[in-house]
């Protein structure tokens, strides 16, 4: 144990942190108050280093996914982290920060012993978020985690982005948490097709015939691809992807030269066409719009992305739809050969990707009504009947006054938590601020926020060089944020919109924060 010397109160700035080397290791200091405090360097998502982000309302806010820790103590307030940060004794000495090279003790949240079984159904992002959260609140009962496949829950947003591209491999997708957490924290994996979830006698049912007794349960089953009902679509070239065994599929079916069709304009299916020109496949897009994501991201956003894609081989093809798709070969070895346009066009083709949507995996309940396109209503506070919960892609909850389904991976761990802290007898409520990111060749897109319509559109830089940030108002308040390479000032407004933002204030912020850099 040693303390180390490292920088002087004046170093530090109120709205970041700053970087120093204790010793070996690297410490991120940080303002609380007349105080300061100092804490492990990166982030323990991904890695991202923690003083390129920002601090905002007592929280220090990741500059990659966005996750945020309360500075006060480190403990996580947003995910996509699933803990907090390690927080390191600190002295100051007339002016100047003096750092112990060894960390704090962990010190973990307990409640009275609990005889309860908690059962979380789907361990993705938001159910293992949800495991997580229970254990880190101090639930001692029971807690089970069914899940369909045999590895713990894995990052599935990398598969698009980095799997398809062969930067990664199917089984290096980054698992969310490793076996040894579930077993020291006593999380049953159960490994299982969900039959049914009977919610009036609290008992859910595997397809084996096994079932299980609950006191509560929190269904984050997410949703299942869309598939195209059509001559010819259980070629085994034709895919969706939604997996790691679907990734190997696709990869399996891809290599240079070869043509792959992408159905669907989706982030997924324009990220999965971005992945696999960069393996050297031909890759035509079967659009459905003819600018990408301007419902999402505006017009001039929408199309700088597609001319980004154009720019790198991608065909887009637009008021065309496949009627069919052809192939040939004996049972067992079917090979897709073209796809057939609604126009009798036929595009030779070695690889489909179907890139439509989701669709709720709700079939196996029993006792609660579904919504029109499938998914589970929740409150406000998750909950969808009593003892019930509901998180992530299934879950429609209400944002802005209206129900909205939003599938959002850190959303849905957003969603998770809140839920868990309500099955253990809290009253937590939806006040956060949806995010998401996208890649396409080598460019990050940051979204932040939730906009269906907006009035006004202001842009600090220009979107055609992939150097902006834009933000999308409406009355004169910010609705959301697209921006690249702008991640410090998305940090920042990630906390702040938790608030109405009006855009002139953003603006202020935004100018106080680039002048400062």
């Amino acid at each position: 144990m040693a303390m180390h010397r490292v920088a002087g109160l004046a170093d530090l700035r109120r709205d970041r942190g700053i970087q120093v080397d204790v010793g070996e290791t690297k410490v991120v200091l940080v303002r609380h108050g007349d105080e300061v405090r100092a804490y492990q360097a990166e982030c323990p998502h991904a890695g991202a280093p923690l003083a390129d982000g920002a601090v905002c309302n007592g929280h220090l806010i990741c500059p990659w996914h966005k996750a945020a820790f309360a500075i006060s103590d480190g403990h996580l307030c947003e995910p996509p982290a699933l803990n907090g940060l390690t927080r390191y004794p600190l002295q100051l000495i007339e002016g100047q920060i003096h750092v112990d090279d060894q960390p704090l003790p962990v010190r973990h949240a307990s409640r009275p012993d609990d005889d309860r079984c908690f059962v979380v159904i789907g361990a993705g992002a938001a159910g293992t978020a949800a495991a997580c959260a229970l254990r880190e609140k101090g639930f001692n009962g029971r807690l089970m985690l069914v899940d369909r496949e045999a590895a713990p829950g894995y990052d599935r947003t990398a598969l698009s982005k980095f799997v398809l591209s062969a930067d990664m491999r199917p089984d290096e997708a980054p698992a969310l948490r490793d076996d040894a957490f579930y077993h020291d924290n006593h999380i049953e994996r159960i490994q299982g097709e969900v039959m049914k979830l009977d919610v009036v006698n609290k008992r859910l049912i595997l397809a084996d015939g096994r079932r299980f007794e609950y006191d509560a349960a929190l269904i984050t089953t997410g949703g299942e691809p869309r598939a195209l009902p059509l001559i010819g679509a259980d070629l085994p070239q034709v895919l969706t992807l939604r997996s790691r065994d679907d990734a190997r599929k696709i990869l399996a079916a891809a290599s240079p030269g070869k043509h792959a069709l992408i159905v669907g304009d989706s982030f997924i299916g324009l990220e999965a066409a971005s992945a696999l020109r960069k393996q050297g496949l031909n890759v035509t897009v079967l659009a459905h719009h003819e600018v990408p994501f301007a419902d999402q991201v505006g017009e001039r956003i929408g199309k700088a992305l597609r001319t980004l894609h154009e720019q790198n081989g991608v065909l887009f093809r637009t008021h065309v739809d496949v009627s069919r798709f052809e192939g040939d070969g004996h049972e067992g070895k079917r090979q897709l050969e073209a796809a057939v346009l609604n126009t009798g066009e036929r595009l030779p083709v070695d690889l489909a990707l179907i890139g439509i949507g989701v669709t709720p995996s709700t079939q196996f309940i029993d006792g609660l009504q579904l919504q029109e396109d499938g998914s589970l209503a929740v409150d406000a506070g998750m909950k969808a009947g009593k003892d019930v919960w509901a998180a992530g892609d299934m879950a429609t909850f209400p944002i802005d006054g209206q129900p909205q389904r939003i599938e959002h991976w850190r959303l849905a761990q957003q969603q998770a938590r809140i839920a868990a802290s309500n099955m253990l007898g809290e009253d937590k409520r939806y006040t956060d601020v949806p995010y998401f990111w996208t890649f396409h060749f080598g460019k990050r897109l940051d979204y932040l926020g939730h906009a269906e319509t907006w009035d006004d559109i202001v842009y600090l830089g220009e979107p055609e060089r992939f150097t902006f940030l834009a933000l999308l108002c409406k009355q004169g308040t910010v609705a959301a944020v697209v921006a690249c390479e702008r991640e410090r000032e998305v940090a920042l407004l990630a906390e702040r919109m938790k608030q109405p933002l009006f855009k002139d204030e953003a603006l202020m912020l935004i100018k106080q924060m680039s002048e400062a850099e």
